[in-house]
């Protein structure tokens, strides 16, 4: 089993920043990719981003290309989403969530565990 919690969501203005965290717990010796993931009232679970642990490979929603970062620390088992000017259309409920597959990418059947959940919205 892998415990996920994730920290760090919020009220924040348009073109403000956030920076979530997705610390691990548990079986972390079976992860190979992180991935946050949202969800926005009255829509689907979309992909956001992932990382896979080796070699460290980024992937990103086109949505996201250029304002979100995703990062991890080996040391703590834990994954950051550093999300800059945020916009009122990235309001969602976001999920952190590990994968056994280096290349689940945005492929949310390839993640076994997931987070509970971390609310972020965008004021405009």
């Amino acid at each position: 089993q892998v415990q996920l919690v994730e920290s760090g969501g919020g009220l924040v203005q348009a073109g403000g920043s956030l920076r979530l965290s997705c610390a691990a717990s548990g079986r972390t010796f079976s992860i190979r990719a992180m991935g946050w993931f949202r969800q926005a009232p009255g829509k689907e679970r979309e992909f956001v981003t992932a990382i896979n642990w080796n070699p460290g490979s980024t992937y990103y929603a086109d949505s996201v290309k250029g304002r979100f970062t995703i990062a991890r620390d080996n040391a703590k088992n834990t994954v950051y989403l550093q999300m800059n000017s945020l916009k009122p259309e990235d309001t969602a409920v976001y999920y952190c969530a590990s994968s056994p597959t280096a290349q689940a990418l945005g492929v949310a059947g390839l993640y076994n565990y997931w987070g509970q959940g971390t609310q972020v919205t965008v004021s405009s």
